[in-house]
C-alpha cells in the first residue's frame, strides 16, 4: 500500500511541476514583415512604343 501512495505522490508532483514550468509571462508577439512592391510608372509600358513610333516617323519624314 505504501508503494501505491508513493507512486501516486510522485505522479502528482511531476504533473504539478510540468504545469507551472513556464511561469505566467505575457506572450511575445513578433512583428509581421510587410514587403512593398516597387512602385512603377503607369507610363513605363507605353514609353518605349511611343519612342519607337517617333523614331519611325522621323525617319519617314527625313527620307522625302
Amino acid at each position: 500500500m505504501k508503494k501505491i501512495a508513493l507512486v501516486a505522490a510522485i505522479i502528482a508532483v511531476a504533473a504539478a511541476a510540468t504545469a507551472f514550468a513556464g511561469g505566467m509571462e505575457a506572450p511575445v508577439m513578433e512583428e509581421m514583415v510587410v514587403m512593398e512592391e516597387a512602385a512603377t510608372s503607369s507610363a513605363g509600358g507605353i514609353l518605349l512604343p511611343l519612342l519607337l513610333l517617333l523614331l519611325v516617323a522621323a525617319a519617314a519624314g527625313a527620307s522625302n
